[in-house]
């Protein structure tokens, strides 16, 4: 453990070495170095953005999950004008990154409607995401051409028999479709792609040298698209699903340290999964992303109560408190650090300028 914090830059095997059983003893050393490293590579931003769930419609059987197709529950997809009085309410709070969530229902949320989506938000929000479900690298390429600059896709346990045993039905039961989405994404050209695995479905160490073998592979590969991992822990959901392998916070922080100290530049996201107090602490040491005052029901902002929500977060604090607590910690919130921008008067091809 102390060769591999002593190494001047960390590698597979010193990752291996931190996040062992005996590393947890060194957390406060571990934690330390993260921070620094954090702080040299991206300074004291963290950017802050919201999910906009468009559908709880979905067609998989995840046993874990609220929106399982077998759970009687209120479903609701949103029209586009529903949408967008959702987003004006997460413009009206400051946020300028928005995430778009929805189960998989190609027929309640067609690809179309995404990129429709995508068109009628960009005003108003120049960094776009989406969350939903696998598509081709065409498919991709579709919402890329709008203006949806990221992608995030969560193989949810990297254990093929696992996963097979929680996504026991649906599009969402083929494990290789799944694992395959991020390259695709970045074949298609997203500019950011963010992956990850869901903690509490088996042995997080296991996920842990996953997770971290395939966002070398994808920013090797892909080494203009800015890769960022995320950790969530199960929550509590529709259909009363317990986690087998609950994590604790010690092991979250041991697993997010060393993954801030094998993956650099890579970005981290901390959800509302998470509790106030955990995201307070964490917050300076590692993470470069979190978002804050989620809803994960459709119509959450607006009209409260009115759909099945996909979990319960755990840090109901408003943006507005959010970004007080990082400002208090002296940490920056941003709400804005991405926009495109065209260069013509000159002849010259438009091109993108970030800011």
């Amino acid at each position: 453990m102390r060769d591999a914090l002593a190494s001047p830059r960390v590698e597979f095997d010193d990752f291996l070495s931190l996040i062992s059983p005996e590393s947890i003893n060194h957390l406060e050393e571990l934690a330390a170095r993260a921070q620094r490293l954090t702080r040299e590579r991206f300074g004291r931003v963290v950017t802050l953005y919201a999910p906009l769930y468009v559908s709880n419609h979905c067609s998989n059987s995840c046993v874990y999950c609220g929106f399982n197709v077998e759970n009687r529950i209120q479903r609701r997809t949103l029209d586009q004008r529903e949408i967008e009085a959702e987003a004006r309410s997460l413009w009206e709070q400051g946020f300028r990154h928005l995430l778009l969530v929805s189960g998989e229902s190609r027929k309640e949320v067609p690809v179309e409607m995404l990129a429709q989506t995508a068109k009628n938000l960009h005003s108003l929000f120049p960094s776009l995401s989406v969350e939903v479900y696998p598509l081709d690298v065409d498919g991709y390429k579709s919402l890329v051409d709008v203006g949806v600059e990221g992608l995030t896709i969560y193989q949810e346990t990297y254990d093929p028999v696992i996963y097979a045993k929680v996504h026991p039905g649906g599009p969402k039961s083929d494990y290789q479709r799944r694992l395959r989405a991020p390259e695709q994404g970045g074949e298609a050209g997203f500019r950011r792609i963010g992956i990850g695995a869901l903690l509490g479905l088996t042995d997080w160490r296991y996920e842990a040298v996953c997770l971290a073998l395939h966002a070398m592979w994808l920013q090797k590969t892909f080494w203009r698209t800015h890769i960022s991992i995320s950790v969530p822990r199960l929550r509590e959901a529709a259909g009363g699903f317990a986690p087998a392998h609950p994590v604790s916070d010690r092991e979250l922080v041991q697993m997010i340290c060393a993954l801030r100290l094998l993956l650099p530049d890579a970005g981290v996201v901390l959800s509302t999964r998470e509790s106030a107090t955990f995201r307070d602490g964490l917050a300076p040491i590692a993470v470069t992303m979190m978002s804050a005052g989620s809803c994960t029901e459709p119509g959450g902002y607006t009209e409260p109560g009115s759909a099945e929500e996909q979990f319960s977060i755990e840090d109901s604090r408003t943006p507005a408190e959010v970004a007080l607590m990082l400002e208090r910690l002296g940490l920056e919130p941003v709400w804005k650090d991405w926009d495109v921008g065209y260069l013509q008067d000159d002849g010259r091809d438009g091109g993108e300028v970030q800011g």
